[in-house]
């Protein structure tokens, strides 16, 4: 099993306590990073009415950036398995002559 380690992450205006793989530390710090920078960019470009209003923008944000990059893979690899069969197909018929 992996080593659990604790960090601490500030998100928005809040500190939480996290316990993470020492693999994952610099990939949760680095959205860590991200969503508070999406965060700052939100007080600067739209009216809320407090914190959680731009947390929960960011995060919105967030979550769509992730599910574009997920239909991305699934048509990439979609189109593989076309490409693949079509390969497979043209070798079949140039074997056959």
């Amino acid at each position: 099993m992996a080593e659990l380690i604790v960090i601490q992450v500030l998100l928005g205006d809040r500190t939480y306590r996290l316990k993470v793989k020492k693999t994952d530390e610099e990939i949760v710090r680095k959205t860590v990073k991200l969503v508070n920078d999406k965060i700052s960019e939100f007080k600067l470009n739209f009216a809320g009415k407090d914190m959680q209003d731009y947390i929960s923008m960011a995060l919105l944000w967030f979550a769509t950036e992730q599910n574009k990059s997920g239909s991305f893979m699934i048509e990439q690899q979609e189109t593989h398995q076309k490409l693949s069969s079509l390969e497979n197909l043209l070798d079949k018929l140039l074997n056959e002559e």
